[in-house]
């Protein structure tokens, strides 16, 4: 059965940091090509940061360029997002997606977490 499942969400001040967290199992992790997204309510889900297999490859969005990292450990079947200098629009549910490759678009993902909710304070 194949689970992916984010910890690290949180109450944080604007300016702040918090490191999301996404534990793989079920499927042969270091094949997939790994992404975070986030969505608020009432809007689509959006991309947010990709890893090649290998973790050389990232790619972001421009919104969170120089402020987030995308990591993975496929050791430890993990994969980590560092998020500093927090703003208030980053306040959004964070998902974690694995897939063959490594695209920006939610379709291009097979597998999905639940999400964890990240909240920043202004």
């Amino acid at each position: 059965q194949v689970q992916l499942v984010e910890s690290g969400g949180g109450l944080v001040q604007a300016g702040g940091s918090l490191r999301l967290s996404c534990a793989a199992s079920g499927f042969t992790f270091s094949a997939y090509s790994l992404g975070w997204f986030r969505q608020v309510p009432g809007k689509e889900r959006e991309f947010v940061a990709t890893i090649s297999t290998s973790g050389v490859l990232k790619n972001y969005a421009d919104s969170v360029k120089g402020r987030f990292t995308i990591s993975r450990d496929n050791a430890k079947n993990t994969l980590y997002l560092q998020m500093n200098i927090l703003k208030a629009v980053d306040t959004a549910v964070y998902y974690c997606a694995a897939g063959p490759s490594r695209a920006t678009t939610v379709g291009a993902y097979d597998y999905w977490g639940q999400g964890t909710q990240v909240t920043v304070s202004s």
